[in-house]
């Protein structure tokens, strides 16, 4: 009497596949078709840092670059205990523009002075790093959290040179980064929109959204009551 198997007969399945296989080019194994992985199964070129040059980019004078990295740590990204209209002044000093009534908190860095812009009443907490290659806007009744990072600077990460790319910041009216959120270049947090902690804006947020993650999506509208 024949004696028949419990297990399914793969052959013909094995051998459709390994046909499947060789007319379309995919990887297989043992007759199974594996996924193709775009990561590894194709060249993406090399960088070539040697070849970065960045001279097309001006940020000012040299002597004033100087001026303002020392002026910057031994006064602004420090936690000597100086008085606020202190650091106000030094930056309306070098460029900045500076409303009324802001506070400034120690140990906050910022790239180029003449190239922000800081309305009335806004909070900037310690470590905050303002890195503005390109003008950063900041509106009125702003809120900076501890180490928040406003980021104007990008690498065109498609070219083996690495070339340094540049776009403006706005934070409007109201808008509160929380504490060690990051904006990226080119993004604009529209009035009174929120991002929360540790959070990546990679794209502008909407007025009133507050927004969560990296990158960072809309959770839930922003209500304020009197």
């Amino acid at each position: 009497m024949e004696k028949t198997s419990d297990q399914p007969d793969l052959s013909k399945s094995d051998s459709l596949n390994t046909t499947r296989t060789q007319q379309e080019g995919l990887p297989a194994t043992n007759g199974r078709i594996q996924p193709s992985n775009p990561v590894t199964d194709q060249p993406n070129g090399r960088t070539d840092l040697s070849r970065f040059n960045n001279d097309w980019y001006d940020h000012g004078p040299r002597w004033k670059v100087v001026l303002w990295f020392l002026a910057n740590s031994f006064i602004l990204n420090t936690y000597l205990p100086l008085p606020v209209r202190v650091r106000v002044s030094l930056l309306r000093l070098f460029g900045a523009k500076i409303g009324k009534g802001v506070m400034i908190k120690p140990a906050v860095n910022v790239k180029y002075p003449w190239l922000l812009q800081v309305g009335d009443y806004v909070w900037i907490g310690e470590q905050v790093w303002i890195d503005n290659l390109s003008k950063v806007q900041i509106g009125n009744n702003v809120c900076l959290s501890q180490g928040a990072m406003i980021l104007t600077g990008n690498h065109n990460y498609r070219a083996s040179t690495f070339d340094l790319t540049t776009q403006p910041i706005t934070l409007d009216d109201g808008v509160w980064i929380g504490a060690k959120a990051v904006v990226c270049a080119g993004v604009r947090c529209e009035s009174h929109a929120v991002l929360s902690v540790n959070s990546v804006a990679t794209h502008s947020l909407n007025a009133y959204g507050i927004y969560q993650g990296n990158p960072a999506k809309w959770v839930r509208q922003r209500n304020i009551t009197t």
